[in-house]
């Protein structure tokens, strides 16, 4: 029986390198082969969405989808069943995007219009950073992703600060202007202070009268002030953050990285790495 676990374990583990760790040669091709597939992958579903080759290659296309889709899930499933905890890595960011690139092909079965979602599977381009040894671009990429989960307080409180300046200026708005000048009603005032505080200026929208212009002028300077504060949010904790370092090195528990270069444990789940 105790061969037997040791062997089941062994198994585990030699997928565990195949799958997530891309420095042995066999992780490696397995990684390259699993981007050419995803890419041939969404090429197909793009071509089948254009109409003169779905009438030409339809059949063809749909079986190549069905392809990739029950090779993903196989992969999907090894990749379960070479983590000591399926569950968390199923929740991790990647877990997410694996199973999001496979479900939009049954789902079409009962709604045909989802197949096409599955060119969201090109979010699995992202491993390519593992592939090709790009550490430094996987690091600065997690210490943004650090930096922003660290300011998202401070940013939803800017984001409401914001959302409270458009309503009262497209308030103010309505009344200056009103329906004779496009201003019909507060939400689509609103719209136009969005559209003026974000500097996009659409343009659909514009205030005719003198103090209308005047609040106008108002409004798109504050727009420019407006935009270098979330930029200092994240700026600061990107400051702080980069004292932090981060390794790619997956968790053989939960597969999941950015761990501290000298970590001898998971942060994730406790598992030694």
């Amino acid at each position: 029986m105790s061969g037997s676990g040791t062997g089941r374990r062994n198994v585990r583990d030699v997928l565990h390198e195949i799958i997530f760790e891309a420095n042995t040669p066999a992780g490696k091709w397995f990684d390259v082969l699993l981007i050419l597939s995803i890419l041939t992958s969404v090429t197909v579903v793009m071509a089948d969405s254009v109409g003169t080759i779905r009438v030409g290659r339809g059949r063809f296309l749909l079986g190549a989808e069905w392809f990739f889709t029950v090779l993903f899930s196989i992969e999907y499933v090894l990749r379960l069943i070479s983590v000591r905890s399926p569950l968390r890595y199923a929740t991790s960011f990647y877990g997410v995007v694996d199973f999001i690139a496979i479900v939009p092909t049954y789902l079409s079965l009962i709604f045909p219009a989802t197949k096409y979602f599955v060119v969201l599977r090109i979010l699995r381009i992202l491993r390519v950073f593992r592939v090709l040894k790009l550490i430094q671009y996987l690091k600065e990429a997690n210490l943004l992703m650090r930096a922003l989960s660290a300011s998202r307080r401070k940013i939803t409180v800017f984001l409401f600060t914001v959302l409270t300046l458009v309503t009262i200026f497209g308030s103010l708005m309505y009344v200056i202007e009103g329906e004779v000048n496009g201003f019909t009603s507060i939400p689509k005032s609103v719209y136009w202070a969005i559209v003026t505080m974000t500097t996009v200026g659409y343009g659909d929208l514009s205030p005719q009268t003198a103090l209308g212009q005047a609040l106008a002028s108002l409004i798109m300077i504050l727009g420019y002030s407006i935009i270098a504060v979330p930029t200092g949010i994240v700026t600061v904790q990107i400051s702080q953050a980069m004292a932090k370092g981060a390794s790619t090195q997956a968790c053989s528990n939960c597969g999941r990285e950015g761990h501290d270069p000298d970590a001898a444990f998971c942060k994730f789940c406790g598992e030694r790495l």
